[in-house]
């Protein structure tokens, strides 16, 4: 088995003294990827894990309706690993302008990653290349506003940045020097664009993932983009028809494990490793969407039965149980607005929802009552459960 550096060593002088920053080798990997059985039987499926989580995008009733709770549920778990305390009901009541129990620019940081996601994904539907402009442009929405917005959002660094400890020299690792980081940036461009030559879509997004966190580019918010990187190239690709891939949850499980895998690939060239844990969050991640997605058809067919039974106002109330499988924590003028129903019959409705245990009323005030699908938050929130 081959072990070498990926890459090459150069020493830097900053902050008044000198340490040892890595440029890694432009992908494709030399020597190439050894391929054991055992390797490729786990990409193979990875693959079919993204084949049927793609299909369940097709029998879902309204994908939107799903996909608008699963972004947020990302971002919720990508920002929770870069130590953000945040839950995704502190983040649907930041959404609705209602005050959330935890500080202000911890949930404006997973506000800003779902803007970041919708804003790369609307770019690739107009055609546009995922590009490293493309990721300059998503990197300026996700440092927008609080946190991080005085760290130069959408422009590479110009200085030197480090992971761990408290400067360069006692630092776990110290990316490429500033001045590199275009060229480094420019040649894994390259490799998005097939050259030097083709890679397949789920190879690529996981060799680009680990090279992108080795350059990091910028001087804050690469966790969060490189990980927003493996679901977009999957759905440029078309591998994906919605972007329903996210490995944040695998990763954060695993956190440890996936900084060792990193940094084995980057000293020793252990790519296969990497490849073997890459896949895997494929699968358990992949099955795991598939699973909260059938949970939530279940629910929502099992709570419209339900409904169905209560006679003159099964119509209404319907409507209502529709809206709230789009805003699951949601205040009752929300509802009102959106289903074009009148307040007295919004309020009805609740009223029976509340009785069949579908909704739960938050607060206990005559106007602008917030109310929670509490089932369906449930669902959505299997895996983010903030520790202590």
């Amino acid at each position: 088995m081959k072990r070498e550096l990926q890459g090459h060593y150069v020493t830097i002088s900053t902050v008044g003294e000198k340490a040892r920053a890595f440029v890694p080798a432009p992908l494709p990997p030399k020597p190439a990827i050894e391929w054991t059985p055992e390797l490729r039987s786990k990409f193979d499926q990875a693959w079919l894990s993204i084949g049927q989580l793609d299909s369940i995008s097709t029998f879902l009733p309204d994908i939107s309706l799903f996909l608008y709770m699963y972004v947020r549920k990302e971002a919720v778990l990508s920002s929770m690993i870069e130590g953000t305390q945040s839950s995704l009901s502190d983040l649907l009541l930041f959404e609705l302008d209602i005050e959330p129990g935890v500080p202000m620019d911890d949930v404006r940081e997973v506000s800003n990653y779902v803007a970041a996601l919708d804003y790369g994904l609307k770019r690739l539907a107009e055609g546009f290349p995922l590009s490293l402009r493309l990721i300059r442009e998503m990197h300026g929405v996700l440092l927008s506003r609080g946190r991080g917005s005085d760290q130069a959002p959408g422009e590479f660094r110009r200085t030197q940045n480090w992971i761990g400890g408290t400067r360069p020299g006692n630092a776990a690792f110290v990316p490429p020097p500033a001045e590199q980081v275009l060229e480094c940036m420019g040649k894994l461009e390259l490799f998005l664009h097939d050259q030097p030559e083709p890679t397949p879509a789920l190879l690529k997004a996981a060799l680009a993932h680990v090279q992108f966190e080795t350059i990091h580019p910028f001087l804050d918010g690469n966790g969060r983009l490189g990980r927003l990187l493996i679901t977009l190239l999957l759905c440029e690709r078309k591998v994906l028809r919605e972007p329903m891939l996210y490995l944040s949850l695998y990763f954060k499980t695993h956190r440890q494990y996936y900084y060792e895998l990193l940094n084995n690939v980057r000293l020793t060239g252990d790519w296969e490793a990497w490849l073997d844990f890459f896949a895997e969050a494929v699968i358990v991640t992949a099955s795991q969407a598939v699973d909260s997605a059938r949970q939530l058809i279940d629910l929502a067919n099992e709570d419209r039965d339900r409904i169905s039974r209560l006679g003159r106002a099964a119509v209404s109330t319907l409507r209502v149980h529709r809206a709230l499988m789009e805003r699951p924590i949601t205040t009752s003028g929300w509802l009102v607005e959106k289903t074009g129903i009148t307040p007295a019959t919004v309020n009805k409705c609740l009223g029976h929802l509340e009785r069949l245990g579908v909704v739960l009323e938050l607060t206990l005030r005559k106007r602008n009552r917030l109310f929670s699908y509490v089932r369906y938050v449930e669902i959505m929130n299997q895996g983010t459960e903030l520790p202590g």
